[in-house]
C-alpha cells in the first residue's frame, strides 16, 4: 500500500472525524457502501474497485466532506490504479433460453375463465331482467 494512499485516506478520516459523523452517517448521505468507504480511508480501495469507480467515490466523499476532490485526485494521478482483476464471465447456451415461456400460456387460462364467467353473468342478468319485465 502506499503512501499517498493512506495519506489520502487518513485525510478522509480526519475530516470525518472533525465534522462528528460515522460511517454509517456518511453511507447514508452519499449513498456510498460502508465497505468502500472504509477502504478508502485505509487506502485499499484499489483492491476492490476499478479506476472509474475509485475516483468518482473520491470526488463524491470529498464533496461531502467539504474537500476538493478533484484537486486531490490531479495531484495523486496514480494513487489509486486498480489491481482488480478483470472476471470473466459465461455467456452459456442457458442465457439464450426464453424465460417463462410457459408462464404465458398459463396466464391465458385464468383470464379466459373470468371471459366465461362474465358473459355467464351478462346472459343471466338479461334473461333477469326479461322475467321481471324490464325488456
Amino acid at each position: 500500500m502506499s503512501e499517498q494512499k493512506k495519506q489520502i485516506g487518513g485525510l478522509f478520516k480526519t475530516k470525518r472525524q472533525e465534522m462528528n459523523l460515522s460511517l454509517k452517517e456518511v453511507e447514508n448521505a452519499t449513498s456510498i457502501r460502508m465497505l468502500y468507504l472504509k477502504a478508502i480511508e485505509e487506502g485499499n480501495v484499489d483492491r476492490l474497485l476499478s479506476k472509474v469507480y475509485i475516483f468518482g467515490f473520491i470526488r463524491q466523499y470529498a464533496t461531502f466532506l467539504g474537500l476538493d476532490g478533484d484537486k486531490i485526485i490531479k495531484q495523486n494521478p496514480k494513487a489509486f490504479d486498480s489491481n482488480v482483476q478483470k472476471q470473466e464471465f459465461d455467456y452459456g447456451i442457458g442465457t439464450l433460453e426464453v424465460r417463462n415461456s410457459q408462464s404465458s400460456s398459463a396466464k391465458l387460462f385464468p383470464n379466459a375463465i373470468w371471459i366465461v364467467v362474465g358473459i355467464i353473468a351478462l346472459i343471466g342478468a338479461w334473461f333477469f331482467a326479461r322475467a321481471v319485465g324490464l325488456f
